[in-house]
């Protein structure tokens, strides 16, 4: 082949790989399937954090010929990671590496890529999603993938594996990411090691998993070079979100998050409900995003045993220090972070993104904040969309990192 066709012919199948990545489900997986064996964990895991369990190839659904394979190689893990209560568990994932030769200084960026709202059944889980169904956030890695950048893209704590999926745990979901690098640099035959600079980048719960990674980075996977973090709509603070979120189009999301904390702390939460609340309590728990109107428009009071809301409760403890648990902005991140968020964002007000800008910077980060008026919390990842690459071109060249710290 001609080197002036190369790019061409390269260039076409990373449009074919963006097209595979945000394939449509012609027919769901049913929502009480068994796990899929690769899913299931063995009885003994692997001795350190970030080690391979196993891997095999993914396919994409729009994609059976496999035409993606001229620019990316792209594997499905199963690697080690830790939960919030220290034990050892098995997660699974996506590593997905372009492979044009990298142009860029120094070696390949792996890119920790935290995931937005995905669910919480194990159906959603984007490892699977690429091969079964519509993985919402494939343009957004087409892009960096465009780039020459590697992924390393984490499903969670019992998102795909055994386990209740622990929505919004900032530990288990920062470990995850971290330990989603670990596996990708230590997978065979993706040309990637451990001394592959690092970057980390989510939105909205992505953004809350890639924070987290951000944080956690130094004292979690101090190996790791991290070089910069980009992150938007952060659920930085949980505690406004019950009363924001109830009897909204979103109210889901607070569903997911009471469920999934509950489930991480080991919390029953079926006295605080009535049995149309346990009842509805069970569905959500096999619900995706794309299941939100399930929930849209509900007050939480028509769900609780003693007809308060979902905010009233969790002011109370076990939730309230649960909910404080998971507050973001309390640990200076191990590198520069881009934060973004929308003024117009309906999930995640933005007043939380900009005081973790401002927390962050009293820790002593070099942050870089930035607010747009795209409509909505789903408008927001275009601006954020569009920020990453520059902000990861600079990190990942050494250039010195903008703050806005002075202005916030």
């Amino acid at each position: 082949m001609s080197s002036r066709r190369r790019p061409i012919r390269l260039a076409a199948a990373l449009v074919g790989a963006a097209l595979a990545l945000t394939a449509v489900d012609a027919a769901p997986a049913s929502a009480n399937d068994d796990l899929p064996p690769f899913y299931v964990a063995p009885a003994e895991l692997p001795p350190d954090n970030g080690d391979l369990i196993r891997e095999e190839p993914m396919s994409y659904l729009l994609d059976p010929a496999g035409a993606s394979d001229v620019a990316i190689t792209s594997r499905r893990m199963l690697y080690r990671s830790t939960r919030r209560d220290g034990e050892s568990h098995a997660v699974s994932g996506s590593v997905i590496v372009p492979k044009a030769p990298w142009r860029g200084p120094g070696r390949r960026p792996v890119i920790g890529y935290a995931v937005g709202t995905q669910g919480v059944g194990d159906r959603c889980a984007p490892s699977r999603q690429f091969s079964e169904g519509f993985e919402y956030e494939g343009l957004f890695m087409a892009g960096l993938l465009a780039r020459g950048y590697a992924l390393a893209v984490t499903d969670y704590e019992g998102l795909g594996t055994a386990g209740a999926h622990t929505y919004m745990d900032r530990l288990s979901q920062g470990r995850a990411v971290l330990d989603a690098v670990r596996a990708a640099q230590r997978m065979p035959g993706t040309g990637l090691d451990s001394s592959h600079p690092v970057g980390f980048y989510g939105y909205s719960q992505g953004g809350g998993g890639a924070a987290s990674a951000a944080e956690l980075a130094a004292s979690y996977a101090p190996e790791l070079d991290v070089k910069g973090t980009v992150v938007g709509a952060v659920p930085a603070d949980l505690t406004p979100l019950p009363a924001h979120l109830d009897r909204g189009l979103w109210a889901e999301f607070a569903w997911f998050a009471v469920t999934g904390l509950a489930a991480s702390y080991d919390l029953d939460i079926d006295p605080y409900l009535n049995d149309a609340g346990r009842a509805f309590a069970e569905n959500v728990s096999d619900d995706c995003v794309f299941d939100l109107g399930n929930a849209a428009f509900r007050s939480s009071r028509d769900y609780t045993a003693d007809g308060r809301s979902l905010a009233e409760i969790t002011e109370e403890e076990p939730f309230a220090s649960i909910l404080d648990d998971q507050r973001i902005g309390r640990t200076k991140p191990s590198a520069p972070v881009l934060v973004t968020h929308s003024v117009l964002d309906d999930i995640i007000p933005y007043r939380v993104g900009k005081q973790l800008a401002r927390d962050w910077c009293d820790e002593g980060a070099r942050v870089r904040f930035t607010t747009n008026a795209y409509p909505g919390h789903l408008g927001g990842i275009l601006d954020n969309a569009t920020r990453v690459y520059g902000f990861f071109e600079a990190r990942f060249a050494g250039l010195r990192a903008p703050s806005s710290c002075w202005r916030l």
